[in-house]
Order: C-alpha cells, then sequence, then structure tokens
C-alpha cells in the first residue's frame, strides 16, 4: 500500500465523480421543484439532503478509485473494479434525467436497480484491489439501496 499521494491521480479521482454528479445536476437543475410537488414515501429527506450527500458520496467514490488506482492488486482485479466503476458513473449520470426530466419512475427504478448492481460489483473487485475502497463504496451502495426505496414509492403513489 502506498503511502505517498500521487496529487494528479487523486485530483482525477475526485474530479471524475464530482464532474458527472455535476454536469447531471446542471441537466436537471429543477430536480428538487419537481421533487417537493409528487407524493412520497414515509422517510422521504427534506430536498437540501441530496446535493450534501451526494458530494460526500462522490468523494468517497473518488477517494475509493484513486486507492484502487495505486493499489498493487493484480491488474485484472483492477480492471474490472474500473469496468464496473465506470459502468456506475454512467448510470448514475443517467438516473435523474430518467426520473426528473422524463417522469418515467418505473424505468427509473429500473435503471437504479442495474446502477445498483454495477455499485455492488465495483465495491466488491475495490475490496479485494484494497479494503479501504470495499469500505468507501458502501455508502454510496446504502444510499442508492434507500433511493431505489424512494423512486418505487414515488412511482406507486403517483
Amino acid at each position: 500500500m502506498n503511502v505517498k499521494i500521487e496529487w494528479k491521480k487523486l485530483i482525477v479521482s475526485l474530479a471524475a465523480p464530482l464532474a458527472v454528479g455535476g454536469l447531471s445536476a446542471l441537466i436537471t437543475k429543477d430536480n428538487m421543484v419537481m421533487f417537493e410537488l409528487v407524493k412520497k414515501p414515509p422517510l422521504a429527506p427534506p430536498g437540501w439532503l441530496f446535493p450534501v450527500a451526494w458530494t460526500v458520496l462522490y468523494i468517497l467514490m473518488g477517494l475509493a478509485s484513486y486507492w484502487v488506482w495505486n493499489s498493487d492488486a493484480q491488474r485484472g482485479v483492477k480492471k474490472a473494479g474500473a469496468a464496473y466503476y465506470a459502468l456506475s458513473l454512467v448510470f448514475n449520470f443517467a438516473w435523474p434525467i430518467i426520473f426528473f426530466n422524463l417522469d418515467k419512475y418505473l424505468a427509473a427504478f429500473i435503471w437504479l436497480c442495474l446502477l445498483w448492481l454495477f455499485i455492488l460489483l465495483a465495491a466488491v473487485q475495490f475490496r479485494r484491489a484494497d479494503s479501504r475502497a470495499g469500505v468507501a463504496m458502501l455508502p454510496y451502495l446504502l444510499w442508492v439501496a434507500f433511493a431505489g426505496y424512494l423512486n418505487l414509492g414515488i412511482y406507486l403513489l403517483n
């Protein structure tokens, strides 16, 4: 395990998920207006919590990818983890567009289930490369499971 910080790798690792989230948020910028108007299931948090939670999650994801990138793990493990992680970023980017912009709640829920699967697969590979990386992905996995509950609840109630 490397102790020396490789700043360029760290910046790229942090910037990638933050850019994906930022661009998606820009495309769906009026989404919290719609979120406030729909019927929501119990335990739905206030709208201000989402950007805070996602920012923390993107930072954790970035750190996880940095630790994997710098790990001494086998190349195949790192490549598999990176592939699943990249798929999770693609699915993460598209979900709010499907949910908020297209108002396709059921399609968004199915999409979110696939996102959750890619996060799980990435977390497993990340853990094989660096145990810290696997742990850092767990909040992302849990938050997306909670988002699935909210998404399905909104579909059923609206």
